[in-house]
């Protein structure tokens, strides 16, 4: 089981810093919806080359945490970092599901762009699995 749910969690990373690091190199497939908007169509965030590779660069870290715990991979963590790894990522994420009550997550305010519509439909739902998962892992690991 700590296999299955390490590979699901490496993949789901991976695919996201790959989106991320497309993004960051100017692509355009998906950018739309996945950037914050005022009801005005104003986007929340600008995100540049830099921002964009930090977090590319934070989620295939956290792929390498998920592959150390799950046992897929032997590499000695810090000691922090082996204890607290999993609930690190399952606290990122749930604050991610949470939101920040205006323009992210499941509690936001704003609700009628276009953005809000697939943080509903997809992005809040998909960090709140990524946290289950974590959750499972750390309990299981």
């Amino acid at each position: 089981m700590q296999t299955t749910i390490g590979l699901i969690l490496v993949l789901i990373f991976i695919f996201l810093a790959g989106i991320h690091i497309y993004w960051g190199f100017g692509g355009k497939w998906g950018n739309d919806a996945a950037i914050p908007t005022t009801e005005n169509n104003e986007k929340v965030i600008n995100p540049k080359l830099k921002e964009c590779m930090v977090v590319a660069i934070g989620l295939l870290s956290l792929s390498v945490i998920v592959l150390i715990k799950s046992k897929i991979i032997i590499v000695n963590l810090p000691s922090w970092l082996q204890e607290y790894g999993l609930w690190i990522i399952t606290i990122l994420f749930m604050v991610r599901a949470i939101g920040e009550f205006k323009y992210v997550g499941f509690f936001k305010k704003v609700k009628t762009t276009k953005f809000a519509q697939m943080d509903t439909k997809y992005f809040s739902p998909l960090c709140l699995l990524i946290s289950l998962l974590a959750t499972t892992l750390a309990l299981t690991a």
